[in-house]
């Protein structure tokens, strides 16, 4: 039941720096979309004075996520919990931050639309919502391998694909969050935060 994605290990080192100058010193980070688990695993370790709660729309997601939870017995790491992006109920109804990794790219716009509703809901005045993944950027070249990348999603599902930080940007605006910084990753990719709006 346990799963393993190799893109988790490479990525994770560089998430979490952004994620020690971004994240709150205390409360619980909502992840959405925790896939395999091993994110969840490694940043909870990571940050034992916050509670991590992962979650996953997919059955088999939060068996992996729990297998690994298992394996580990970390006391701030919960339970995976079973959680659509694009519902308009979430089974979460406060959260002191949001991390989202690699979702928005590999699911429909409704996807985008609904985090950003259920962050605007979710988190206190300037609580962040800290994303991960490919994005074009208006006014930077492209990567070729971005360009690629986006040409393999839509041909594995024409709903998918690499997002424009604008469009994202302004979906997240509908919804009382404002972004706060954009930080230049490995591989041609981008962690974004959001904060939401005081008032």
């Amino acid at each position: 039941m346990k799963r393993h994605a190799p893109s988790a290990e490479r990525n994770r080192e560089p998430i979490l720096s952004v994620l020690r100058e971004v994240l709150p010193p205390r409360g619980t980070v909502l992840e959405v979309a925790s896939g395999t688990g091993q994110h969840a695993v490694f940043f909870a370790r990571a940050f034992p004075e916050r509670v991590w709660q992962p979650t996953d729309a997919d059955p088999s997601a939060r068996e992996s996520i729990e297998a690994w939870r298992q394996e580990e017995g970390l006391p701030n790491l919960r339970p995976p919990l079973a959680l659509d992006a694009s519902a308009s109920t979430w089974p979460v109804e406060s959260a002191d931050a949001i991390v989202c990794i690699n979702m928005i790219h590999i699911s429909p716009w409704e996807a985008c639309q609904g985090l950003m509703r259920g962050a605007g809901r979710v988190l206190p005045p300037g609580g962040p919502l800290v994303l991960y993944g490919a994005y074009f950027i208006e006014g930077r070249p492209t990567a070729p391998s971005n360009l690629a990348f986006d040409a393999s999603l839509r041909e594995r599902d024409p709903t998918w694909g690499v997002r424009e930080l604008g469009a994202v940007t302004e979906e997240a605006r509908a919804h009382g969050l404002e972004r706060d910084r954009v930080v230049d990753m490995p591989n041609n990719n981008f962690t974004v935060v959001f904060r939401k709006r005081a008032g």
